[in-house]
């Protein structure tokens, strides 16, 4: 029963995380917002985002994980700012290593993403734990489910899923975390 306890945030936290997304309430709607665009135009162009993935996707991770990482600092006391770093940091190192040196191959590139999705689905698991009962934790879990299974697609399906599932599977990762940090920021808003 003590783990139970444990492992559910306090009044005094949940009350305190409350104030975190309120205060930074906008942060919280612009990531959310810059992650969704994102993620549209990925979808939008699935073969172009593929043929181009070494350029186009090194520069969607590597803005997205600036702006995560702006994020992080800016949000400083959320109590998942290492994790919400160490997501930014992850996707600024895959876009910068896909946006300067385009001479990796699609099948690198398909593999690399996998384990980029697989690692942040993780992180975002364990965020979405951690911030329970707060009413937007429930989309940073699917969030991190839909990150996880997305990887293991693209996997499952190599080496013909390199042609048209990075964009695609690219724009769904983007969206859903797009949607799990806007929804956050709407409970913050509810909660006020």
């Amino acid at each position: 029963m003590s783990n139970e306890t444990s492992s559910n945030p306090s009044m005094a936290e949940v009350a305190r995380m409350n104030a975190v997304f309120a205060e930074h309430r906008t942060l919280f709607t612009l990531l959310g917002i810059l992650l969704i665009v994102l993620g549209v135009l990925a979808i939008m162009f699935p073969l172009v985002t593929t043929i181009a993935a070494k350029k186009f996707l090194g520069w969607l991770f590597l803005i997205g994980g600036i702006a995560q990482v702006v994020h992080a600092f800016s949000t400083r006391s959320w109590s998942e700012f290492l994790l919400d770093l160490l997501v930014g940091l992850l996707y600024a190192l895959v876009g910068a290593w896909l946006a300067f040196f385009p001479l990796t191959g699609i099948l690198t590139l398909t593999v690399l993403l996998a384990v980029t999705f697989v690692l942040q689905g993780g992180a975002q698991i364990g965020m979405s734990f951690r911030m329970r009962p707060h009413s937007g934790w429930f989309w940073m879990l699917l969030a991190g489910i839909i990150a996880i299974l997305a990887g293991a697609m693209i996997v499952a399906g190599l080496p013909s899923t390199a042609t048209w599932a990075v964009g695609i599977l690219v724009g769904v990762n983007l969206l859903t975390s797009g949607w799990a940090y806007l929804i956050l920021a709407l409970g913050a808003k509810e909660s006020n």
